[in-house]
């Protein structure tokens, strides 16, 4: 028991540093520096360890890793975990890529409780997150243990923006016929992977997202102790959780403590802190002195993790425990968490007024709710997410306008019921108004300079817009791309998911864009021999209050640089040509097709 009153009796135990993928949020493509063998935990050490904390009080242990089930004796150490008494439930969270081969082995030691990871139920976007080949083997592995009957499997899902939060709902729909428990996990920082809280989707988001699909979504009850706030669509078999570290974490109920391959006590995943075990235990500690050690290391444990300059201060704590909702900020909550990165390290310090400006805006800010913040705790991450007004009285809404306003069709039902310019659409002869051009740059205001336009007045409509690019490969690299011989992979579905990607992340690339929901998006890749080329189209499609051309050009785009890219090695004879908008529908300024 620590100091605040919690009671520890869960243990997680890494048997190793390894891992057979590189998943993007944990590890480095290049890997980790691995702790040489000799300095890792020994079987027979962690058997020892995890006597002595069952002896305390642990009655539940977790195996991890790295990958746990690339341990040679993973099977072994199960089943001496099996024999001692008082233990209740051994856990494996693993990867699921070896899992079918091992699991009735694994049941058999004595492993009752199971949680895979799995961020993407897309193929070629798993092999993207991950680096690695393997959704097909993990699939099978879910599928394996629901049939050996592990119920609920647990499957863990991080959720990250730009990446896969556009398959919540899939996931959700994976429950319906299948007794899992999928779990969203809020993005969280580890050394390694570039963590940074845009990426963040915080669960409130999420559970809004889901209770517009299902609103009868009904909330479970759950233990104290539990990290996981769980729900469940009614007559679906399984269910769903949300692990909310970030945004609403649960230190206050932590029963957590954690063993690492090389033998060090971690009584916080956030923690700098660690003592080893391994060391005393190999220089002959008695039981009495380990558990000793033990007791003072746990005593230790602050009273929450190490994120305290966010929670404790007091407008981060209000957004993040109460996000304005959804609809209203156009899903720009996530511009709110990168204050956790300029944050001074002393919140007592006097606030600094921006001499320039004098006040500091967030978007999506309505103008009752225009929220200013001292620029003391503003630095260079935020550039991007601000917008700086001289006049305090100005407003902006959370939504972008690109170059071209925003297009609504209005259909007639005769030639005297259209004014101004019109045209028979292709596909139902009725006639669509289309106004003038605007003569004005929409982007700057009456003194010249850049500035976002007001789409708060317009009426919201279906949109939707194509674009295109060809890429010129040269007859070598077409041939490689052809065969799928780059060494980097397969390089027409990774620059499909790249496309995908930077559609959906356009207003953090074009300084004037608003973050604008997409209800789909499409990149499709064709192999031209003619021209030894690779053909890119992309549509994306919406409904709200400004156009999507923008999200449909950088798709296109993104997705020809990735072409580039992972072909450069074999040529830089490359060329990118033809990048432009096919056609466009929605909006007060009509449809929009190129001849």
């Amino acid at each position: 028991m620590d100091s605040f009153g919690r009671q520890h009796n869960y243990l997680r135990i890494s048997l190793t540093e390894k891992c057979n993928l590189r998943c993007q949020y944990c590890m480095p493509e290049e890997g980790v520096q691995l702790t040489p063998k000799s300095e890792l935990l020994t079987t027979q050490e962690i058997i020892t360890l995890a006597r002595l904390f069952v002896k305390e009080g642990v009655d539940k242990i977790r195996l991890t890793g790295g990958e746990p089930l690339i341990r040679p004796d993973v099977v072994d150490i199960v089943g001496e975990l099996d024999k001692l008494e008082g233990l209740k439930t051994i856990a494996v969270t693993t990867n699921g890529i070896n899992l079918t081969r091992l699991l009735p082995r694994l049941k058999e030691a004595g492993l009752n409780a199971i949680n895979i990871s799995l961020d993407t139920l897309v193929p070629a976007k798993f092999e993207f997150i991950v680096r690695r080949k393997g959704f097909h083997k993990v699939m099978e592995g879910i599928h394996k243990a629901t049939e050996l009957g592990y119920h609920p499997v647990k499957v863990n899902c991080v959720v990250m923006r730009g990446f896969n939060e556009d398959e919540v709902l899939d996931f959700v729909d994976f429950t319906k016929d299948l007794p899992l428990d999928v779990r969203f996990i809020e993005y969280m920082p580890f050394d390694g992977n570039k963590w940074n809280f845009k990426k963040m989707v915080s669960y409130k988001e999420m559970l809004d997202t889901i209770k517009q699909r299902w609103p009868e979504l009904e909330k479970l009850p759950c233990e104290t102790s539990s990290t996981a706030k769980s729900y469940k669509v009614p007559h679906f078999q399984g269910q769903i959780s949300f692990i909310t570290s970030m945004s609403e974490h649960f230190c206050g109920s932590c029963n957590r403590l954690r063993i690492t391959a090389d033998g060090n006590l971690k009584v916080c995943l956030f923690g700098n802190s660690e003592v080893s075990l391994r060391d005393h235990l190999r220089s002959g500690a008695s039981e009495e002195e380990l558990i000793q050690i033990i007791g003072a290391a746990v005593s230790r444990k602050k009273k929450q993790h190490a994120e305290p300059a966010l929670m404790s201060f007091p407008l981060c704590q209000d957004a993040l425990q109460n996000p304005p909702n959804s609809k209203q900020w156009g899903h720009t909550f996530s511009h709110w968490l990168t204050l956790r990165a300029s944050l001074p390290k002393q919140n007592g310090k006097a606030s600094v007024k921006n001499k320039f400006t004098g006040q500091v805006f967030l978007p999506g800010s309505h103008p009752e709710k225009q929220w200013h913040i001292a620029t003391g705790i503003l630095q260079t991450q935020l550039r991007g997410y601000c917008v700086f007004q001289k006049d305090p009285s100005s407003t902006f809404d959370s939504k972008c306008l690109d170059a071209s306003v925003g297009q609504v069709p209005v259909d007639c039902q005769s030639k005297e019921a259209c004014s101004g310019s019109e045209f028979h659409t292709r596909d139902s002869g009725s006639c669509t108004r289309v106004l003038h051009a605007s003569d004005n740059l929409t982007h700057t205001d009456e003194e010249g300079r850049a500035t976002m336009v007001d789409v708060g007045g317009k009426p919201d409509s279906r949109r939707s817009a194509v674009a295109g690019a060809v890429v010129l490969l040269g007859e070598k690299a077409f041939g490689m791309v052809k065969q799928n011989q780059v060494k980097k992979g397969d390089v027409l579905a990774v620059a499909q998911i790249a496309g995908i990607q930077g559609a959906k992340l356009t207003s953090q690339l074009i300084p004037l864009c608003h973050n604008i929901p997409l209800y789909h998006v499409e990149v499709s890749l064709s192999l031209d021999e003619a021209r030894h080329a690779v053909v890119i189209r992309s549509s994306c499609h919406t409904w709200g209050r400004t156009g999507v051309e923008m999200e449909a050009l950088t798709a296109a785009s993104l997705a020809a640089l990735t072409v580039y890219d992972m072909c450069k090695a074999v040529t830089h004879d490359i060329v990118i040509q033809e990048l432009k908008l096919i056609s466009k529908t929605g909006g007060q300024r009509g449809d929009f097709s190129r001849v």
